[in-house]
């Protein structure tokens, strides 16, 4: 599995980042074209939105809403303390990061730029030293030096995988975050995502519930559909109509994910499956 290294500077300042999602800097733009894929979608100062692989933290400003910010700000804050970014200083809002010694160096390994223009990276601190440019065979040893796999061990993210993630890869990831749900640390203390719970509004996903953050952006979509109004079954036939492939890999069975959505009598809802076990397709 050969991935380029691409060295480079991390970027805060004047965004929105959150725990999973920040901005990157190449020393030598040309690297980008080595990527498969999408063309890079650089702004005007070439900084591009990464797409950490295998991650997902609870979301910090979503379509106005946020998850429960214990958690949310943990995982920022573990994010930008690996990479070395301190001196943060947030708007009033908390949405938008005014300053900060940011532009720390550190490395990227990617091998794709999916349909947004982000690539999907590994993300490695300045501590580890690699070539920049050069092809590597990214393995189990080398992906647990990553940030990534880090986030993942701490509990402050979700795994959460996609197709294209390498199977050995995958398997070390739902390994860790297994760990993880089983030591209780972080999101694994109070997350509800295989659990009936009651949505009697937004407050319920914003406030009192820790969920797969996949599910909490479906619920928050549906809600504003619906005046803030949720139904069980009601959301099962929203995700019908947007339909999303994912293959369950215990059974190897390829489904979508309305059909992984419980409702019970009492309306309450829940994610059948644990999210390690869920590859999403597309």
């Amino acid at each position: 599995m050969s991935f380029t290294v691409i060295k480079g500077t991390f970027h805060v300042a004047g965004y929105s980042p959150d725990g999973d999602s920040i901005r990157f800097k190449a020393a030598d733009a040309a690297h980008w074209n080595q990527l498969a894929g999408r063309k890079v979608r650089l702004n005007a100062k070439d900084h591009v939105q990464l797409r950490i692989e295998a991650i997902d933290t609870l979301e910090t400003h979503y379509k106005g809403q946020h998850q429960p910010l214990a958690y949310a700000d943990a995982a920022t804050k573990k994010l930008f303390s690996m990479l070395g970014i301190a001196n943060v200083v947030w708007n009033s809002a908390h949405s938008r990061v005014v300053s900060a010694d940011d532009g720390v160096g550190g490395y990227i390994m990617s091998r794709l730029v999916e349909r947004n223009g982000r690539p999907v990276s590994y993300v490695f601190p300045s501590s580890l030293a690699f070539k920049d440019g050069e092809n590597v065979f990214l393995d189990q040893n080398l992906v647990k030096k990553s940030i990534n796999f880090k986030m993942l061990s701490s509990g402050l993210a979700y795994p959460t995988f996609y197709d294209g993630l390498f199977y050995d890869l995958r398997a070390l990831f739902a390994k860790e975050a297994g760990k993880a749900r089983k030591g209780g640390r972080g999101v694994w203390r109070d997350d509800k995502t295989n659990q009936f719970i009651k949505i009697d509004g937004v407050d319920a996903v914003v406030d009192r519930y820790v969920l797969l953050p996949k599910l909490f952006r479906r619920i928050v979509t549906y809600l504003r559909e619906n005046d803030g109004r949720f139904d069980g079954k009601g959301f099962i036939a929203f995700l019908r109509e947007h339909p999303e492939p994912v293959l369950i890999l215990s059974r190897l069975h390829f489904t979508h994910l309305d059909n992984l959505i419980g409702v019970n009598e009492a309306g309450k809802i829940k994610l059948k499956e644990k999210p390690e076990n869920l590859v999403f397709l597309g």
